[in-house]
Order: C-alpha cells, then sequence, then structure tokens
C-alpha cells in the first residue's frame, strides 16, 4: 500500500473517532438501517448523528425527515431517546453510549438518570420464508437494563411524514386481541403514486404495539406537543382520539411501574399497500396476504412472531459474519451485515391481488435513487451474487415476470429488455423512450437464468423460456464482438460503439449459454470472442496488460464482466488475463480507490466487488480495503451509496459518495463470498 494511502485512511479514521463518548461496532456507517423493509418501508439515521440521536430525526431513504420518536420517563424525569427534535419543556436527553449494526439490526445504548436503555431496530430478512419476508413491518424493541427500583415509562410516535403526504391525511386506531394498532392515510392520493421524494401515496402507515412484560398500555392521537406533554407530565396517554390535524402523532405509552429488572418492549412500524404492484394491469398484493389479508392480522402475526424472526435473524447474522470473515476478514464482513437489509429492502415478494395465488409469486425490485426503473435487468445482475448464496429462488421470481413480457406481442425487440417500466410500482411494460441495452441486457438475462439453475439444480426457468434464451444467445453471436453504439449498465458514459466491457460480456454470456443449454457451438464461439478480446489485443493495449474502455483506444477500464466467467468456472479467458488486471489495477489506484475509468474520478462498490473475486493477492486487498475505508470514512450520510469519488476531481472530495442512495444493488458486495457456493441458507 502507498503511504499517502495509508496517511488518508488514518485521516479519515481520526476525523471521525476524535473525542466522541460514544463507541462504534464494527465501524460508524454512513447511515444505519432502522425500518428497512421494502421501498416504501425505507427509515434510517446518518451515523454522524448518533451521537446526538435523542434529537436526531429518522430519514427515509431519500433524506427527507419522518417523525418517529422515543421517550422515557425514570421515576417522573423524562429523557428524550431518539427522534425528538423539539424537545418538550422538562424534558433532558439521555447520553448514547454505544451503536452496533448486524446484518439484520441496528443497536443504540443510552444512559437515562439511574437507567440504562437499549433501542434495538430489527427488520426481518428471512431469504426463504416468503410471508415472513413480504410482511410490510419492522420492529422497534425498547428494553430498560436491571437496575435500581425505578418507575419507568416508555412512550413512542410517528405522524403522517410517513405517509409521503403531510397536508391532507387521516387516522384511526382499533385493536387486534391485545395489539393496538394506528393507521394513517394521505387522503385522495391515486393508486400506485408516489411524491417526489419515493414516498408511496397510497396505503398506510402502521404503528403498533402490545403489552409486554407486565406493562399496562395507554393511547393517544393530536397535535405531538400535546400528546407528548401529556406524557412527559403525567407518564400515561389520556386514550383520546381526535380527527387528524397537521402536526399530529400517534402514540403508545408503556407503564412497566416499579420495577428493578430488565424489562423490554417492542413496537411495529410499517407501510401497507392492498394493492402492492401494477404487473401488466394485473393488482399485485404482498405475499403475505395469501396468510392474513386483513391489516390487524397481519401485524398481530408480526408481533407474535417475533421470537422466531429474532432466532432466524441470529443464525443469519452469525452466517454473515463468519461467510465474510472465512472469505477475506472481518473489513470484508462489516461490508457484508451493512449491505443486506438494503438489498432485501429493495423488493417485494407478491401475488396477484384476487386470487392471492402463491403458484404465480414474483418479485420486483425498485432501481431505487437512480431512476426508479421497475425489474431493471442490469439491475438484478449488479445484485445477484446475494442470490445466488442465499435465496437463488427470487432469481426465477424477479426474472419471470420479464420474460413474462418479453413474450407478448408489444415486445418486439430481438434482444432482451432493459425493464419492466420506467416508474415503480408501475411494471406496465418497456416504454417507448426507455434506455436500450441490446448487449448488456440480453448477455445479463442468460448469466442470470443459469445463477438460479446452477444453484438450485432445477430447470424449469429455462425450460419454460428456452425460446427467449436462444434468441438473445443468437444475438450475442451476431452482434457482440462488435457492439453498436449503446449504453452499457453504466448509462451515465453515455453510448459507446466497441465497448470492451460489453464485448466481454457478449463473450461470457454465450459460453454461459453453452452451459446451460450443453450447445458447446456456443461454448466455442464465447472463447472465440475472448481470444480476439485478449489474445489479439483487441479490447486490450498492445501488450496485454490492461483493458480499455472500447477497442483500439487509450483510456484504461475495469472490466467486471469476467466475474461470471470465474464464478461459474467456464475458463472462457485464460489465466494470464486475471493475472495481469491482479497486476495493473493496483497501479491505477486513486487516493480511495480504483476508478471505473482511467479519465473517471468515481469508482463504484459494484464493479469493484466483482473484480475483487476475479483477482488475488495485492489486488484483492486494494478493492475490500478500500470498500471498508470509504464506508469507515465519516464523511458521508446517504444509505450505503455505491458511487463514490476515489479522486478530489471538479470539486469533489476524496471519499465522499456521488449521486446515489439505499440502491439494491450490494448485492454484488457479497461476489467474492459466492466464490464458496450457493444456496448456503437453510430456512
Amino acid at each position: 500500500m502507498r503511504l499517502y494511502h495509508v496517511r488518508w485512511a488514518l485521516a479519515m479514521a481520526m476525523a471521525w473517532v476524535s473525542s466522541e463518548a460514544t463507541t462504534y461496532s464494527p465501524v460508524k456507517p454512513p447511515s444505519y438501517p432502522l425500518a428497512v423493509r421494502s421501498p416504501y418501508l425505507s427509515a434510517w439515521i446518518p451515523g454522524n448523528h448518533i451521537a446526538s440521536l435523542p434529537t436526531s430525526n429518522s430519514q427515509f431513504w431519500a433524506g427527507n425527515d419522518l417523525t418517529w420518536s422515543v421517550i422515557a420517563r425514570v421515576d417522573g424525569v423524562a429523557y428524550n431517546l431518539f427522534g425528538v427534535a423539539k424537545a418538550p419543556d422538562g424534558t433532558k436527553s439521555a447520553s448514547v453510549t454505544g451503536a452496533t449494526y448486524t446484518s439484520t439490526h441496528s443497536t443504540f445504548t443510552l444512559e437515562a438518570g439511574s437507567r440504562k436503555f437499549t433501542l434495538d431496530f430489527f427488520s426481518p430478512v428471512s431469504p426463504k420464508n416468503y410471508v415472513r419476508q413480504s410482511l410490510p413491518f419492522s420492529y422497534l424493541t425498547v428494553t430498560v437494563s436491571a437496575g435500581d427500583s425505578s418507575v419507568v415509562q416508555i412512550y413512542s410516535d410517528i405522524d403522517d411524514s410517513w405517509t409521503g403526504q403531510s397536508s391532507n391525511s387521516r387516522w384511526s386506531s382499533s385493536t387486534k386481541g391485545s395489539t393496538s394498532l394506528f393507521q394513517i392515510q394521505a387522503v385522495g392520493a391515486a393508486t400506485y403514486s408516489q411524491n417526489h421524494d419515493g414516498q408511496a401515496l397510497w396505503g398506510s402507515a402502521i404503528y403498533a404495539t402490545r403489552p409486554s412484560g407486565g406493562s399496562s398500555l395507554s393511547t393517544a392521537s393530536g397535535p405531538s406537543a400535546s400528546v407528548r406533554k401529556h406524557f412527559v407530565d403525567k407518564g400515561s396517554l389520556d386514550g383520546k382520539h381526535p380527527d387528524w390535524s397537521s402536526g399530529g402523532v400517534v402514540g403508545f405509552v408503556h407503564d412497566l411501574g416499579t420495577t428493578s429488572k430488565k424489562a423490554s418492549v417492542t413496537f411495529a412500524v410499517g407501510h401497507e399497500r392492498e394493492k402492492s404492484i401494477d404487473f401488466l394491469g394485473t393488482d399485485q398484493t404482498g405475499y403475505y396476504r395469501s396468510k392474513f389479508p386483513e391489516t390487524a392480522d397481519a401485524v398481530s402475526h408480526f408481533l407474535d412472531d417475533y421470537t422466531d424472526a429474532n432466532d432466524e435473524s441470529t443464525r443469519l447474522d452469525k452466517l454473515i459474519q463468519d461467510l465474510g470473515t472465512s472469505t477475506y476478514g472481518t473489513n470484508y464482513s462489516d461490508i457484508l451485515a451493512l449491505s443486506v437489509r438494503q438489498v432485501y429492502g429493495g423488493i417485494e415478494v407478491t401475488i396477484p391481488n384476487e386470487s392471492k395465488d402463491t403458484s404465480k409469486t414474483s418479485a420486483f425490485i425498485k432501481e431505487i435513487s437512480s431512476d426508479g426503473n421497475i425489474n431493471t435487468v442490469d439491475v438484478i445482475y449488479a445484485t445477484f451474487p446475494i442470490f445466488y448464496i442465499l435465496s437463488p429462488d427470487y432469481l426465477k421470481l424477479l426474472l419471470r415476470p420479464v420474460f413474462e413480457y418479453m413474450r407478448l406481442d408489444d415486445y418486439t425487440k430481438t434482444y432482451a429488455v432493459h425493464e419492466l417500466g420506467a416508474n415503480y410500482p408501475n411494471a406496465t411494460g418497456h416504454p417507448a423512450d426507455g434506455e436500450e441495452m441490446p448487449i448488456e441486457e440480453s448477455g445479463n438475462i442468460i448469466i442470470l437464468a443459469y445463477a438460479y439453475e446452477k444453484a438450485t439444480g432445477n430447470k424449469d426457468l429455462t425450460n419454460t423460456y428456452a425460446a427467449q434464451l436462444e434468441q438473445y444467445a443468437n444475438y450475442l453471436h451476431q452482434h457482440g464482438l462488435y457492439p453498436a453504439s449503446q449504453l452499457s449498465l453504466n448509462d451515465a458514459l453515455g453510448t459507446l460503439a466497441n465497448q470492451t466491457n460489453l464485448g466481454v460480456k457478449a463473450a461470457v454470456g454465450l459460453a454461459t449459454y453453452g452451459a446451460l443449454t450443453g450447445q458447446k457451438n456456443y461454448t466455442t464461439a464465447g472463447k472465440q470472442f475472448a481470444d480476439r478480446i485478449w489474445t489479439d489485443h483487441l479490447g486490450t493495449d498492445d501488450h496485454g496488460t490492461r483493458f480499455l474502455i472500447q477497442y483500439n483506444t487509450k483510456p484504461w477500464f475495469l472490466v467486471f464482466n469476467h466475474y461470471p466467467d470465474v464464478l461459474f468456472d467456464l475458463n472462457v479467458f485464460p489465466k494470464e488475463t486475471y493475472n495481469a488486471t491482479a497486476k495493473f489495477y493496483p497501479t491505477v489506484r486513486g487516493l480511495a480507490g480504483v476508478a471505473l475509468h482511467g479519465s473517471l474520478g468515481w469508482g463504484q462498490t459494484n464493479w469493484q466487488a466483482f473484480v475483487a473475486a476475479t483477482v488475488d493477492g495485492n489486488a484483492r486487498e486494494v478493492f475490500i480495503s478500500d470498500i471498508h475505508a470509504y464506508i469507515a470514512n465519516g464523511q458521508n450520510s446517504a444509505p450505503f451509496s455505491d458511487r463514490y469519488w476515489v479522486e478530489a476531481k471538479n470539486g469533489h472530495i476524496v471519499g465522499q459518495s456521488y449521486a446515489f442512495r439505499a440502491r439494491p444493488t450490494l448485492g454484488s458486495h457479497f461476489a467474492l463470498a459466492a466464490l464458496k457456493g450457493a444456496n448456503l441458507w437453510s430456512s
């Protein structure tokens, strides 16, 4: 490692460690996932706000504030624990002592008077349990530690910021058995509509809880100042629920009474939409509604399921930690753990709303923050390593709607489609003016279909859509070696002809199709493409030391489309290819990482992670350590942006994120771990 890299890493570490009293484990990330379960239930808090957690708002993935507060009374003194941006008179702020994240939990510890409190934000990730994974709720558990015999009450509320529309809403309260719940809805919003921040305007924000550990429960709704003041003064709520008013909250109080023992209370926060996706004119709904069609039943089950969901999360957290550490050390496991919720929180598992037929299960992924497309094929490609390891059936669930659309007469192209619609949740078909990526998506669809089959041993996807796969393989054969001017999945680069990375995609895609079908002529064609690109230096410099962005040009390019060649052990490109890139990339490493190509100042963690799986030695260390330094440098607040500045260029600061937020493409970070094997998770 060059000395200035060491100095930069140390400087960034010192910038956020400084004299803070709060400890962070394993690192302080750019943003902590709080309630991240779908594109519309996506609450975060920046890492740099944790020291001021009592007065800091949670945020939707886009960065707009969400009201979500927790206040505790200890022997009559009220302490703000979380999200109380305007502290009520007579309250104090608790002291934040620690922050931890795993694959499924973000946990914060605080001291309030004589007692210690823990806030555990738990977003279940259940890769193979579709009911659990599709439930659009997340847990917040507030625990008071054992201590002196204090009188303890715990208050929490949310408001209409969760509906995406604060100018006109309504709320209601109800009970189901011991479960009390509030629903807040925007009024007059169209189904399948969003606001400018990407929040759903239809459906309901949900807040629910039930008595726990001997607590008594009281509720209220109304203006936030008066509801919170009543708690601060009385330690309870008055049970009044007037009509909605702007700035109003819905709140709960758990009165634990006099206790010296450890005690916990759990809240469920969520956003539910009966009609969740428009798939070619057919309304889809969450898979969980096959079991729990009514909201109250679904929320009640979610709270009932806490113990089992938490037991599963403990096993999953351990798997991710062990897998990352055994693959490439704790730096790598830190990256993986921070990526998991962001991936699964960008996806919804659905069934037809009318029939509730689980044999027609699908999944839909949102291209969060970049352009909002739905089931973008190259986004699925960027994400697929995590599915390959944890839930390969997701590849089928995501691809099947794409294949079904491409079978329609409405889709007339001879190459694979880019996405299913320009604006999530409207999977209504590729727009006439939408992006086209002929080589990219034709190669991706073949690679993804093979990844599913190789990981599961199931041929149902490839048998059903054999004609389409053959068509796209033939398109690669006819057009892939010398790609016409077109976009690649790095569409920020614009349309370019003869892109080396697209030629590599065609070569690997053809060989993958050969492996998929047993037709060796396609494998041979892929290797012939590779020979032209590598051996004949069509896509490299004259000495074969590096790949170029375009044939016969000078700028080098971070070629990541080699990854399936390595993952599937296809041997399309010779080992010398990977030896050369392993030597080259460290020589062009910027101050904070390797750029996407030679004339750019930014890099993408997606493709750095893909390339890390194709190289070894010092080159692999470069990629993993740089991604880790980026997430721990204390300069960023956006939910794990996969694009960041590796050099100070055009006024941008080294190590700062660039453009994207909360995208589910972080499944790419599992590329190296996927070399250990497929389908490693058992439900």
